[in-house]
């Protein structure tokens, strides 16, 4: 019998370290116990269940076999089986899997281990059905030689990461989408590696905001991305250039923003140096881009402060073609937008304000484009006939409805 007291301790610290169910941790155990039963006093082909007994330290050892007939599994009998035959039966640990003819199903090999015949479990359970299980109670032993005790080990250590892992995915998938926070680790290959408490997040190079640093020790916050199944160690994908990080900031620092009253409709960024988003307020009387920038543009400063001071214009959305791109060439004052076929317009602005309406390197109109899904061709009102270097900035999501030849489909 077994010190109950030392067993639920044990399960409860386990339980409490890796954040898991004290279920999931006995049902390691038990699975662990079963192995090393089965490795000391069973057969490898045999299926071998162990319960234990949190209120009386007992162990209950049982044998499963599934019921079967001539149809659910190929019956061999002894005198058809050749020697190697023989030679691979003795080795086989699970059913294997034969085909009786080419154009039958594939069905398992009858293995006296793990099937029963439906006329023998007939004798002991009228009611027994095929594919259903019998259970074989097995001599109870508490007295594991080292090798099993090792294979008991490894199989509780196997299933505790299991059931870790499984906790981890749930855990942040259901984090998908939102901010999070953890501490700088280390960094390998360009890519930057956050310790998040139960799991360790990646951010990769192209995630990053250009020309911000990180330190080992930071904490800083993340966009969670995505959370990949696939490999060993759960990939919890992390951001901090994604467009959706602004937005989920601005629902931190603004109440309007957070409850719906603004909306945030567009996003257009360029991560580490400039942003544009467009906002429309959902109730009478409030000031959406005012509810943003907040009083003396404490708000808008402190998600600017979280991106290393990157510049974020807040503009108003608007139905309207022309408006909303008048607003999108903020700072820039606009004259008149002439709105063309093709989702083309023409923004004419005075001379004064031209270079700002285009931005250093075409940055403004690049971004006005991107916000409005326009392409803007930026023009001085005294010179309307002249093309402006660096004032056409086409939309990427219009570039993508184009077809090879440059149609719109």
């Amino acid at each position: 019998m077994f010190n109950l007291k030392e067993i639920k301790k044990a399960v409860d610290q386990i339980a409490e370290e890796k954040g898991l169910d004290s279920e999931q941790i006995l049902t390691a155990i038990e699975s662990s116990i079963a192995a090393a039963y089965k490795k000391e006093f069973g057969k490898r082909s045999e299926i071998i269940k162990c319960k234990f007994d949190l209120k009386t330290g007992t162990l209950k050892f049982w044998q499963i076999k599934t019921v079967e007939d001539e149809n659910t599994v190929k019956i061999i009998e002894e005198f058809e089986l050749s020697d190697s035959d023989h030679e691979s039966k003795k080795k086989e640990i699970l059913p294997s899997k034969e085909t009786i003819d080419d154009d039958e199903e594939k069905i398992p090999r009858y293995n006296p281990d793990r099937h029963i015949l439906i006329e023998d479990a007939k004798k002991i359970n009228k009611k027994i059905k095929l594919e259903e299980e019998l259970e074989f109670p097995l001599e109870i032993h508490d007295d594991f030689g080292r090798i099993a005790a090792q294979t008991a080990k490894q199989v509780v250590l196997q299933k505790l990461r299991e059931a870790e892992r499984g906790s981890i995915i749930k855990e942040y998938q259901d984090k998908v989408g939102e901010i999070i926070s953890g501490v700088i680790q280390r960094f390998e290959r360009g890519n930057t590696f956050v310790d998040l408490g139960r799991a360790v997040g990646i951010m990769f190079s192209n995630e990053t905001i250009p020309g911000e640093h990180y330190k080992p020790g930071n904490r800083m916050r993340f966009y969670l991305l995505a959370v990949q199944e696939e490999s060993r160690i759960p990939g919890i994908i992390l951001s901090r250039s994604h467009p959706e990080f602004i937005k989920k900031l601005f629902q931190i620092e603004v109440p309007e923003v957070s409850d719906g009253t603004v909306e945030i409709k567009a996003i257009a960024r360029e991560p580490g140096n400039r942003t544009k988003i467009a906002v429309v307020s959902n109730a009478e009387g409030i000031d959406p881009v005012g509810s943003c920038v907040g009083q003396r543009g404490t708000r808008v400063m402190s998600v600017s402060n979280e991106l290393g001071q990157e510049k974020i214009d807040i503009i108003e959305w608007s139905d309207s073609p022309e408006e909303f791109i008048a607003n999108s060439l903020s700072p820039a004052k606009i004259n008149s937008v002439e709105v063309l076929e093709r989702r083309e317009a023409k923004a004419f602005v005075p001379e004064d304000q031209l270079s700002l309406a285009i931005g250093k390197g075409g940055q403004n109109v690049r971004l006005a484009a991107k916000l409005t899904g326009w392409k803007i061709d930026v023009r001085s009102q005294s010179r309307p006939e002249e093309v402006q270097e660096g004032g056409i900035a086409d939309s990427p999501e219009k570039t993508e409805d184009m077809n090879p030849e440059g149609n719109t489909e």
